[in-house]
C-alpha cells in the first residue's frame, strides 16, 4: 500500500536579476523586482510517494519525490532541493506521534548558488528522484510518523527564486518501528597538530597546514567580533547589515552567540575531516560536536576575507548545538543582507550571517 500527497510549489521561471543580485550585481529596485517575479512565476505539483506504509527497523526509510511544471512557461528548480537520492539536507518536516522530530542530519555551508545550480523543466515536464530519511532524522522511537515537503528549506533561497513556495498542508502517513538513530560518532583521533587540532579523513600534511593557519584565523574571527558586540549598546551599520533591526534582546542573542563560538574555538577537541569531495564548502552533524567535514570549495578559498576558510569555521562551529545551533536560512552575502532586513530573527539563526559578520568584508564600523 502507498500514500502519496501533492501541493503546488511556486517558483520562478527565470530568475537572471535576482541570481546577478546574489552575486553582487547592482540590484534592482524592490518594485521592478517584485513585477518581474510576479511576471516569471511558474507552477511546479510536487508529489511524494512510498512503496510501503509499514517499516520495520531492519528497513531504509526513503520517500519518492516528483516536480511537474504543470504552467504553460519553463521553471527552473534549486538543486540543492530536488530529491536525487545522494547526500543532501534534510527535505522533509516529520512528526511522531504528533510531537516534531528532530533533524540529526548534516548542516551545510554552500555557496550562493549560480545558474548552474538550477535545474529546467519545460511545461509538462516532470522529474522524480528518491530521497533518504533514515539518518536525516531521529527515528529511534518506534511510532507514526507524518512527512510533508518541507517548505523552510525553499524559503532560505527567497531572495534567489522568483517566489518563496506556496504549500498544501497534505501528509504522508507511515508506520516506523524505531531504530538507532543514525548518528555519526567521532572516529578514533588522527594525527594531532602543534594547535591542538586533530585531523581525520587522510588530510595531507599540506591541508593539516592549511587548516592550522585558518583554524588560528576563525580564533582571531570569533575572539574580535565577540569584543565588537560586547562593545557596543546600539544598531551600529556592522550589526545592523547582518543581524538586522537592534534590540537588546537580539544584541545579547548575538553577543552569547560569539561568546559560544569563541570559546568552543579555543576550547574544544575540535577534529577536521578532508574525505569530503563534494562542491559544498563543509558541513557538520549539529548533534555531534566538534567534528568539521572540509570539502572541495574549501580548498580553493582564501584564508581569511568573503567566504574564507577561517569564516567558515566560524560558520560551521556555529551550527552545533552546544555552540550557537545556527540554521541556515540563507546563503551568500545578498541573500544575507536581504534576511537580516527582512527577519532580524533568522538572520540571528543563521549560520553566513554569522560568518559574514566575523569576516567583517568590507569592513562595516
Amino acid at each position: 500500500m502507498s500514500k502519496t500527497l501533492g501541493f503546488k510549489w511556486l517558483v520562478g521561471g527565470v530568475v537572471g536579476v535576482s541570481l546577478l543580485g546574489a552575486c553582487g550585481a547592482p540590484a534592482d529596485s524592490a518594485e521592478e523586482l517584485a513585477a518581474e517575479q510576479q511576471a516569471t512565476t511558474g507552477e511546479v505539483e510536487v508529489s511524494l510517494s512510498v512503496e510501503k506504509s509499514s517499516l520495520s527497523a531492519r528497513e531504509d526509510v526513503a520517500v519518492k519525490v516528483t516536480y511537474t511544471n504543470i504552467s504553460a512557461q519553463p521553471v527552473r528548480l534549486l538543486n540543492f532541493y530536488v530529491a536525487d537520492g545522494r547526500f543532501k539536507e534534510g527535505l522533509f518536516e516529520v512528526t511522531r506521534n504528533g510531537e516534531a522530530v528532530e533533524y540529526i542530519g548534516p548542516q551545510i555551508k554552500r555557496a550562493a548558488p549560480t545558474d548552474a545550480d538550477y535545474i529546467t523543466l519545460a511545461p509538462g515536464e516532470s522529474i522524480s528522484g528518491v530521497a533518504p530519511v533514515s539518518g536525516f532524522y531521529d527515528l529511534s522511537e518506534s511510532g507514526s510518523y507524518t512527512l510533508r515537503f518541507a517548505a523552510r528549506s525553499l524559503d532560505q533561497h527567497a531572495a534567489i527564486l522568483s517566489k518563496a513556495a506556496q504549500l498544501d498542508s497534505n501528509l504522508v502517513n507511515l508506520w516506523i518501528e524505531g531504530r538507532e538513530s543514525g548518528q555519526p560518532e567521532l572516529q578514533a583521533q588522527g594525527s594531532v597538530s602543534a594547535a591542538g587540532l586533530t585531523f581525520s579523513g587522510a588530510c595531507t600534511s599540506t591541508e593539516q597546514s592549511s587548516i592550522t593557519s585558518a583554524m588560528s584565523s576563525a580564533k582571531t574571527y570569533a575572539n574580535n567580533a565577540s569584543t565588537y558586540l560586547n562593545g557596543i549598546s546600539s544598531g551600529t551599520t556592522r550589526y545592523t547589515t547582518w543581524f538586522g533591526a537592534f534590540s537588546s534582546t537580539n544584541l545579547t542573542t548575538a553577543r552569547n552567540h560569539f561568546t559560544s563560538i569563541k570559546n568552543a574555538l579555543a576550547n574544544a577537541a575540535v577534529v577536521v575531516d578532508c574525505s569530503c569531495n563534494d562542491s559544498y564548502y563543509a558541513y557538520v552533524y549539529p548533534a555531534s560536536p566538534y567534528k568539521i567535514y572540509v570539502c572541495n570549495a574549501f580548498w580553493s578559498a582564501p584564508t581569511t576575507g568573503t567566504d574564507s576558510k577561517a569564516g567558515t569555521l566560524v560558520h560551521e562551529m556555529s551550527h552545533f548545538n552546544v555552540v550557537a545551533a545556527t540554521d541556515d536560512w540563507a546563503y551568500g552575502q545578498s541573500a544575507a543582507k536581504s534576511l537580516a532586513s527582512s527577519n532580524p530573527t533568522k538572520a540571528l539563526d543563521n549560520a553566513d550571517s554569522h560568518e559574514y559578520f566575523a569576516e567583517n568584508t568590507p569592513s562595516l564600523p
